[in-house]
């Protein structure tokens, strides 16, 4: 069985977390737009989270892959 490259693993991984962020946003303005019924504080919440696992997530894992310098 071939080893698989880190890099891409890591490329997906990331992708997947800022899919699911997009996801946690919409759901969250569904809610906030009373198209599902929960608590508006619920969809803020979600928009927030997803907001956070969009934009802030991916650059911290990149920051911890980060080859160091020598």
């Amino acid at each position: 069985m071939a080893d698989t490259d880190p890099a891409a693993a890591r490329f997906w991984l990331m992708q997947l977390l800022r899919l699911s962020g997009a996801v946690l946003v919409m759901i969250g303005a569904a809610i906030m737009a009373e198209a599902i019924d929960l608590p508006f504080a619920i969809g803020l919440l979600l928009v927030l989270l997803g907001l956070a696992e969009f934009f802030v997530v991916p650059r911290l894992l990149a920051r911890r892959w980060r080859t160091p310098k020598e």
